[in-house]
């Protein structure tokens, strides 16, 4: 059976393991796609090439940096890559005119078990939710955004201490493997496409730094899945003095108290924790604005903060 020729879009580290994976099966992929080259480094003087930009060229795959999807120019190189099969994997939103473009059609790996936690950032809302299961799953591209017909789902348990970093590390990996079974399905031609139950759908908006404000009124367990679920990045804060402070890993400790919300308790050694309702979160891992993280130990030599201070 002749394999499909693939034109291959995405842009981060991400979405290298799903192109190195096609490569390695022996897939023709023609053309890749992805973000144009910005400037930045120190001083912004350095050319930053995307992380998949860079797995094409290694391999002599042609690259195509679009600005503009609509643009004539870009869809006549992109037609004459005479693609049978377009994949996408963490890249933008694209028009009609291109995911309708080959004949096999254009499908999207998103990490999450589809319809729930639809939009930009699946896997930190999955943790922030406390969900203890969460996956990837393959569909069609279709005109409103994640709600194509499923082809594959993969599930990936979250554990109680996992962060937003762990979950990513591990689902870009298995997400690759689903991603060539997907190309293997569509290939066989003897595939079931599964729609979408809307009634089902969850958000998971783009994460913008007011969202990662961290109210210290709620439930030990909700701050804790908060805290991990924007961890590494781009992390939760909150504010010592007025100056912002990330928090970056903590653990949950469940106990009655009578302490206001935010309040601190620490030994000025290696302990120090934050009141929330029915316990304290433990924090195992920070980072003042200026510095580097660091963990809790080399904060507190040099903090100089109290028990009974309060955050905010």
């Amino acid at each position: 059976m002749e394999k499909p020729r693939i034109v291959f879009m995405g842009t981060p580290d991400f979405a290298v393991p799903s192109l190195e994976i096609l490569i390695a099966a022996g897939y023709p992929v023609v053309g890749v796609i992805t973000a144009t080259d910005k400037m930045g480094g120190r001083g912004g003087k350095q050319l930053l090439e995307s992380a998949v930009k860079k797995c094409a060229v290694k391999h002599g795959i042609p690259v195509l940096q679009p600005q503009k999807f609509r643009n004539e120019e870009f869809l006549a190189e992109l037609r004459a890559l005479k693609a049978d099969l377009q994949i996408v994997v963490a890249f933008r939103m694209l028009p009609a005119v291109v995911w309708d473009m080959p004949k096999m059609g254009t499908f999207n790996l998103h990490g999450s078990l589809l319809p729930k936690y639809r939009g930009a950032a699946p896997i930190n809302w999955a943790v922030i939710k406390g969900e203890k299961e969460t996956g990837c799953t393959t569909f069609f591209l279709t005109h409103e955004i994640d709600t194509g017909d499923v082809l594959l789902r993969h599930r990936i348990p979250v554990g109680p201490n996992d962060t937003a970093g762990v979950v990513h590390d591990r689902m870009m990996l298995e997400g690759a493997e689903l991603v060539l079974d997907t190309v293997k399905l569509i290939q066989s031609g003897n595939y079931e496409l599964q729609a979408q139950d809307d009634s089902l759908a969850t958000p998971a908006p783009k994460i913008h730094r007011d969202t990662c404000r961290i109210d210290w009124d709620q439930p030990v367990q909700t701050v804790h899945d908060f805290v991990r679920g924007l961890s590494p990045w781009p992390a939760s804060w909150t504010t010592l003095d007025g100056a912002t402070l990330k928090i970056i890993r903590g653990a949950a400790e469940k106990t009655e108290h009578d302490k206001v919300p935010g309040t601190v308790v620490c030994d000025g050694k290696d302990v120090l924790k934050v009141a929330c309702k029915g316990g304290y979160l433990s924090i195992l891992e920070l980072q003042v604005a200026g510095r580097k993280r660091m963990d809790v130990k080399t904060f507190l030599l040099g903090s100089g903060i109290e028990s009974g201070t309060v955050l905010a």
